[in-house]
């Protein structure tokens, strides 16, 4: 289990995370929403580690992470697919790849085969330079490079944005088998509400830095939606 609890967090002056309260468990896709600025993103930097909570605690199988450096958290189970994908454009998809087996533990080094049944397009690319290829396959070839360290935990901040119909499907399918097959703790930043309702279990609303409704994300109303989520 993946455990916040009263997790804040200001940028100088300004709070932008007030007493945060969540818990993603194995097996479950926790979708995070929300309009664009209240705080999403900030959160699951904070997860991560790369930026550090002013305050609350923060646990991976009642292993405390809040004090833990961003590196260290990676080598607990914890992978961040960061917005905008930021693969690296002048390596190539293999090397990309090997990046990620730094988080491993067990010193392997050799990229899962699973990695390439999950996204064939990347076997066939491998030595293609990251900065070649499209949207979507960056997108797939930054997953890829968060799964090759096997994580416990997957982050993902706005996987299907910018990318084409036809590979968010794909993408929504993966993340669904790996928290049903491979029992990991998905937690995902999206606005885009018909990928939350296909391939989500859980919902988190926020708005103004704070969680103001949660459940299964077929109790994610129209009503819930026009309160907070329309323009």
């Amino acid at each position: 289990m993946l455990s916040i609890e009263n997790l804040s967090f200001a940028y100088g002056n300004v709070q932008v995370l007030h007493n945060i309260n969540m818990a993603m468990a194995p097996g479950e896709v926790t979708c995070i929403v929300g309009r664009n600025g209240v705080g999403k993103t900030t959160l699951m930097k904070n997860i991560m580690g790369t930026l550090r909570a002013s305050g609350g605690d923060l646990s991976l199988n009642n292993v405390q992470l809040r004090r833990l450096p961003a590196n260290r958290r990676a080598k607990a189970g914890i992978a961040l697919v960061p917005q905008g994908r930021q693969i690296f454009p002048k390596l190539t998809v293999q090397e990309n790849l090997l990046v990620g087996l730094q988080a491993r533990t067990n010193r392997v080094k050799k990229i899962p085969d699973e990695i390439y049944d999950m996204f064939p397009i990347l076997k066939s690319m491998a030595r293609r330079m990251g900065g070649d290829l499209s949207g979507g396959q960056q997108q797939q070839l930054a997953i890829g490079r968060a799964l090759v360290g096997e994580p416990e935990v997957l982050l993902l901040d706005e996987p299907t944005e910018g990318i084409q119909p036809s590979i968010i499907q794909q993408i929504g399918e993966v993340l669904r088998q790996l928290a049903k097959e491979r029992n990991v703790i998905v937690v995902l930043v999206e606005q885009y509400l018909d990928f939350v309702h296909e391939f989500g279990h859980r919902f988190y609303l926020m708005n103004r830095g704070r969680s103001v409704a949660d459940g299964a994300t077929s109790e994610l109303t129209s009503d819930l939606v026009a309160a907070h989520l329309s323009v």
